[in-house]
């Protein structure tokens, strides 16, 4: 006993030698104990998004989430270091959001892959539900869950994200209308806290730490664990696409699929804005599409517009749901002859941006910066949003889609830390739009001067969409000064900083985001 507190204590001043020093970049890996202290890499300084660039002084690459508190526990107790913390999953931020400048990244990836099935019956909940550790990704959890038949209900478009960095997120897709947000489909987290506390929370047991660390950005602990409800997997998915020339007429039947979550299983839309936006969207829905828009007419540019829905194919079920698409079909107004249908498997369904993936690699248009806008827009605020949104843009030029649907505000709670549009936070209104301007700049063409004027535009964007006439809020929300985040949880800032005291005292988690300046503290005082 006394021989590991010693060599615990000669660990932590190893570590504290390592983070006092002024030589920021450490040179060899470090290996006292279980932490594995590396130099840092090209992966950990960037994202997704390709806009900032950020190099930690170190990589720790945790073998359990001892580790990871050990870690933790020595710079919350330590006055002599300002090196803060960010857990960085599968790094699709956008804006640097899971990058610690001369701090530590956590390569999440490292921890090991654990993914245990519990089906109806084995215990005593009757729940069916997956145990996964923070750093698997969704699309392995997918797959392990449906060997047995099962599968989460609640997901996001992309699959090879991480469980933890959805849920500090949100996670939202198509499903969200009917299951609500990953982050309202969790039944139990293990958290280490910004203080290296190790926590198993749920909404019955330390749910203030559950909830915060729910669409908490990272602010207040790191998920090393999430349990998630499963449902029944169906063998196939009839996925359906109908056209639009009419923005209204296009959200009203949107509005009308989701109000019938008995016959509809999914529901998102998109702009069709271009060519290249049609062409882009077939990769993955490989049917037969007669629709030749007209893009340009009488000398000004013509959108359009497509709802995409989809329904869960059982084989005991198959002539049911060819009697539930034709009822669909008779209750929309989408344009005549253009709705068009096809049939896959669940699992290639779930994993059809992948497709999209392989062919931007395919023309080396992946790892290109990604300036991505997001938005949470009330009902009462979408058209005026989306026609400020159209007159920003310059429709020709355009690359990337603009994902538009609805979600319900009775499908969230209001507990976890995400900020929504003040109208759904209040009850006001129960509707509210996901508007993604997804744009994808490739280099050759737009060089740093237009990449700046695009985020100008975006920022602008979303200030604008602030503003009480629209009320929207951002979602995946990047903000350049507290006072801009103090506007955007609104109300619920007071809430937020309470559990960040709480929680992170130091503010050592997740400076990315901008949030939180680090706080030093003399513990001899």
């Amino acid at each position: 006993m006394e021989i590991n507190l010693l060599y615990s204590g000669v660990n932590a001043l190893i570590l504290l030698l390592i983070l006092s020093s002024p030589y920021k970049i450490i040179q060899k890996p470090i290996d006292f104990g279980s932490l594995n202290l590396l130099p840092t890499t090209d992966t950990a300084s960037t994202d997704f998004g390709r806009l900032q660039f950020n190099p930690p002084a170190s990589v720790l690459k945790p073998k359990t989430p001892e580790d990871i508190s050990l870690l933790l526990s020595f710079l919350s107790s330590s006055s002599f270091s300002q090196v803060s913390v960010s857990a960085r999953g599968a790094g699709h931020s956008i804006h640097g959001q899971a990058q610690a400048l001369d701090g530590i990244v956590i390569d999440m990836g490292s921890l090991p892959l654990e993914i245990k099935v519990h089906k109806n019956g084995e215990m005593e909940s009757g729940l069916s539900y997956v145990d996964a550790s923070g750093g698997a990704l969704w699309i392995e959890v997918l797959k392990e869950t449906m060997k047995v038949g099962l599968a989460p209900r609640s997901w996001t478009d992309y699959l090879y994200l991480t469980i933890g960095g959805t849920l500090s997120n949100g996670g939202i897709s198509g499903q969200t209308f009917k299951h609500g947000p990953q982050i309202a489909n969790v039944l139990e987290l293990d958290v280490v806290t910004g203080k290296g506390e190790m926590v198993t929370c749920s909404p019955t047991k330390s749910s203030e730490l559950f909830y915060a660390v729910l669409g908490g950005l990272g602010q207040f602990g790191i998920i090393t664990r999430a349990r998630v409800p499963l449902q029944q997997a169906p063998k196939k998915v009839r996925w359906q696409r109908a056209f639009y020339d009419d923005f209204e007429t296009f959200t009203k039947d949107q509005e009308l699929l989701i109000s019938i979550p008995e016959l509809v299983d999914y529901v998102e839309g998109f702009v069709v804005l271009n060519e290249q936006s049609l062409h882009s969207s077939l990769v993955a829905f490989p049917a037969h599409l007669e629709f030749k828009p007209e893009f340009v007419r009488n000398g000004r540019f013509k959108v359009y517009y497509c709802i995409e829905f989809a329904i869960h194919v059982n084989q005991v079920e198959s002539i049911h749901v060819e009697k539930v698409v034709k009822e669909i079909s008779r209750m929309l107004s989408y344009m005549q002859s253009h709705l068009y249908s096809i049939e896959v498997s669940y699992l290639d369904f779930l994993n059809r941006v992948s497709m999209e993936e392989e062919s931007l690699r395919s023309k080396g248009l992946w790892e290109v910066p990604h300036p991505w806008l997001n938005m949470f827009v009330p009902r009462s605020g979408i058209k005026k949003f989306m026609n400020f949104l159209m007159e920003s843009l310059s429709p020709n030029e355009f690359e990337g889609p603009i994902l538009v649907y609805p979600l319900l505000s009775d499908k969230w709670n209001t507990n976890a830390s995400i900020a929504l549009p003040r109208a759904i936070e209040t009850g006001k209104e129960r509707v509210m739009y996901v508007v993604g301007v997804l744009r994808s700049i490739n280099p050759t063409v737009c060089k740093m001067d237009c990449l700046n004027q695009i985020l100008h535009e975006h920022h602008q964007i979303a200030q604008a969409a602030s503003s009480p006439h629209i009320g929207a809020r951002q979602y995946l929300a990047h903000h350049r000064s507290r006072i801009d985040w103090h506007e955007h949880f609104d109300s619920k800032w007071t809430r937020f900083a309470e559990r960040k005291a709480q929680f992170d005292p130091l503010h050592i988690l997740a400076p990315g985001q901008g949030i939180f300046p680090r706080v030093t503290v003399d513990l001899q005082e």
